[in-house]
């Protein structure tokens, strides 16, 4: 299901409807089209989105990881499934924003959530074992950049010494079911509890992969970042601990930088990309020149 088939067409044809329905588009997709409906009387979002190759994004790995999250409790309950479309239950609240996760107080209340998420979750999830490894999701967008002809194959170039780097100083890792992609907007407060939601790129990996997105994507500051590392793992940082986090936080942000150069090429979505591809790319040197000097 690519995007062009319409998919508001395809959402309101959906199989799980139980009479007429309102529909409505939701803002923010960046690998799907999303829909708020009304049916008898509740409401859902209806995730409309094939595999993404380019993307390394598989719908029955986010499916099966949508309802291990659900499980969980961690996640709203997918209400209906079929190919190209999956429906949730909708969650009334405030989406947040980088400014929301910034406040200590929710901060405090995203680390139990996140540790959760990465404990708990294999214990609901059906199917073979998803990876995701950054550096070689980076190793990809690569090879995909230089395919596609991308503009930026002379950028590139500087870019690609760092991942190597980075990879050897993260080291062997501690696994857990990684979420993998933090923005703000992925948390939905309903002034009782915060959810996690948007499962596109979940998958076995570094805790560090998590801790480092959710840092760099919301602008935490270093005393952040470290109040956020030492309540994570409980127990205060170390040295090693620290340089580990920041190689992990500069290939969340050069991974974030490529995902959006990638997009340029192959996403028909109406979203600026460009600037997003050159602020991802501002806080990578930035969080690069961060880790050297650690």
């Amino acid at each position: 299901m690519q995007h062009h088939q319409n998919p508001e067409a395809l959402a309101a044809s959906l199989a799980c409807w139980s009479g007429p329905i309102t529909l409505a588009p939701l803002p923010g997709g960046l690998t799907n089209t999303n829909f708020l409906v009304a049916d008898g009387g509740r409401k859902y979002v209806v995730r409309i989105g094939g595999d993404l190759k380019v993307h390394g994004i598989v719908r029955s790995i986010e499916l099966a990881a949508s309802r291990a999250a659900a499980a969980a409790g961690i996640s709203p309950i997918v209400v209906h499934a079929e190919p190209g479309a999956m429906v949730l239950d909708y969650i009334e609240g405030k989406t947040l924003t980088p400014e929301d996760i910034r406040d200590p107080r929710m901060l405090a209340r995203l680390v139990p959530l996140i540790r959760h998420a990465h404990r708990d979750i294999p214990r609901f999830f059906r199917g073979p074992a998803p990876m995701f490894w950054p550096f070689q999701v980076i190793r990809d967008y690569t090879h995909t950049l230089e395919e596609g002809e991308s503009n930026y194959l002379p950028i590139l170039v500087r870019l690609l010494d760092a991942p190597d780097r980075l990879e050897t100083a993260v080291g062997p890792i501690e696994l857990v079911f990684g979420h993998n992609d933090l923005l703000a907007a992925n948390f939905i407060d309903d002034g009782t509890r915060v959810w996690l939601v948007d499962w596109d790129y979940a998958g076995f990996n570094s805790p560090l992969f998590d801790l480092g997105g959710l840092a760099s994507n919301n602008s935490l500051s270093p005393a952040e970042n470290e109040w956020l590392l030492e309540h994570y793992f409980d127990r205060p940082l170390d040295d090693s601990c620290r340089r580990k986090a920041l190689a992990m936080q500069a290939a969340s942000l050069l991974r974030e930088t490529m995902w959006s150069m990638v997009s340029e090429i192959h996403s028909s979505l109406k979203v600026d990309y460009v600037a997003y591809t050159h602020e991802n790319l501002r806080r990578f040197e930035a969080a690069l020149a961060a880790f050297e000097k650690a």
